[in-house]
Parts: structure tokens; sequence; C-alpha cells
């Protein structure tokens, strides 16, 4: 880790810097991270946290969504006929599963390369 030797000082009134500490204290994070990300125009620490909770959530709801999909399955194949329109209605479902899976990947690969540049 780069070891930090530089100093910044400046005024501002004692409301803002309450503030900005009441801030800094209810998102967990510093008030030198809170400046420097704010200038560098980056990521904050709790923001990046929120990312990666939201990915992790959006992940476990496809996998519940897949597990639906496999019993649903098991099911049907266990029945000796099935309704035709309940299963190309079935089809249609899973296609735009499909498609919203591929979309969600496309926003994480972008997340994902926000968070490194951060």
């Amino acid at each position: 880790m780069e070891k930090k030797s530089e100093r910044i000082r400046f005024r501002i009134k004692e409301e803002k810097k309450k503030y900005w500490k009441e801030t800094c204290s209810k998102r967990g994070i510093s008030l030198s991270n809170l400046i420097i990300d704010s200038v560098e125009n980056r990521l904050m620490n709790d923001e990046r946290t929120a990312i990666m909770r939201f990915i992790e959530k959006q992940d476990a709801i496809f996998v519940k969504i897949e597990t639906n999909i496999n019993q649903v399955a098991q099911i049907v194949n266990a029945q000796e006929h099935t309704d035709d329109k309940l299963f190309n209605d079935s089809l249609d479902i899973l296609q735009e599963i499909k498609r919203l899976k591929q979309e969600q990947d496309m926003i994480f690969i972008k997340m994902y390369s926000k968070l490194a540049k951060s």
C-alpha cells in the first residue's frame, strides 16, 4: 500500500464539516476518502459494496428461477401428456428469461469494469 505523506488544508464552515462527517459516518467511509473519491470522480467504497450486494442478489434471483424451471421440467417429464399451449407459453417465457439474463450479464460486465477503474 502506498504511503500517504502529503496534506492539504482548507477552510470550510464548521456546520459544513459536521455535515460531511455525519455523511461519512452514515456511509462508513473516511472524510479523506469522501473528498478524494469525489474529486477523482470514483465510486466510493459504500457504493461499490452496494453494487456488489445488488449483483449477488440478482444472481440469487436467477438461481431461484432456474431451480423452479427444473422442477417444472421434472413434473412435465413425469406426465404422459403435456398441453401444447402450456408448453409453447413456457418456451416463450424461457426465451424472455434468457434475453433478460444476457442483458443482466452485459450490465454486470459494465459494472465490473467501472468497479475495476475506481
